[in-house]
């Protein structure tokens, strides 16, 4: 989920984990190998586009809400059938019934993105002045390394970069890779705890930046790895319009909350933090 180029990330990752053989062992260095490689085989290159959604949800009178979508491939909606099957076509579409309001969507996520790219996405953001951002970040760090510190640290920084523009951002935290089909065993359990590790950094990050984290991971994780012809694209990697569906679900709440539509409260900071970026990478 949430990638631009499933082919080479977890050949990636399996030869990120091979490297350190002196703990796992040759033995099982090359099983990772080998399953990096067929994993990649399996998935195959990206053959699909995101579909182009932005524009004005709801005709209604009055001035617009502006919702923002930033990250990677999860947040364009790739793997989609259709455009309005796409998180940023479904959460606008529901924020504008439930407001009353029309609301503008633009997608300044982009395919690959990492956190490092997240810096120039909120360039954008700042300049449409957006009244709620929903972020999707961090299966691409993953995939080429970047260290978890260095990953939370960008999204923390881009989070409270948002705050202070007056945007509310609500950050979907990283999915568990460990239900991804065509990852095996042990590569899989690898995935998982690696990108459950990530989540759990991330949520505490937004929360001490000021947003609004959602463990999509955690909510998600056992249904998709249930129905993971359903709630899988073709590729066996990137969600399913029903997958999209699923996690808007989740989000559909939060969003309203921070849009000033729903009873959720603000999310808590950690126990002992105060908000800063520093404290969420502490």
């Amino acid at each position: 989920m949430g990638t631009a180029d499933p082919s080479g990330q977890t050949a990636r990752a399996a030869a990120k984990v091979a490297g350190s053989a002196l703990a796992v062992g040759a033995a099982s260095a090359g099983v990772l190998l080998a399953q990096g490689y067929q994993t990649w085989r399996t998935v195959g290159p990206r053959r699909a586009a995101p579909h182009y959604v932005d524009g004005r949800y709801g005709n209604r009178r009055g001035v617009s809400l502006r919702l923002a979508f930033l990250g990677d491939s999860g947040a364009t909606g790739l793997g989609a059938t259709y455009g309005h099957q796409t998180p940023g076509a479904l959460l606008a579409e529901q924020l504008a019934d439930r407001s009353g309001r029309s609301v503008l969507l633009s997608v300044i996520a982009s395919v690959g993105a990492r956190t490092e790219h997240l810096a120039d996405q909120v360039d954008r953001a700042l300049i449409i002045r957006p009244h709620v951002v929903v972020v999707f970040i961090g299966v691409n760090d993953l995939s080429h390394f970047v260290p978890q510190q260095t990953s939370v640290r960008r999204l923390a920084v881009a989070v409270a970069r948002l705050r202070e523009g007056g945007s509310e951002v609500v950050v979907g935290t990283c999915p568990d890779l460990g239900t991804v089909r065509p990852i095996r065993p042990p590569l899989r359990n690898v995935m998982r705890r690696t990108s459950r590790r990530l989540a759990q950094s991330q949520d505490v990050a937004v929360r001490a930046a000021g947003g609004w984290p959602v463990s999509l991971g955690h909510v998600l994780g056992p249904e998709f790895a249930a129905r993971p012809r359903e709630m899988f694209s073709s590729d066996q990697f990137h969600p399913s319009e029903a997958g999209y569906a699923a996690m808007v679900g989740v989000l559909r709440p939060v969003v309203l909350a921070a849009a000033g539509y729903g009873p959720q409260p603000r999310p808590a900071l950690p126990v002992g933090s105060r908000r800063g970026v520093a404290v969420a990478v502490g």
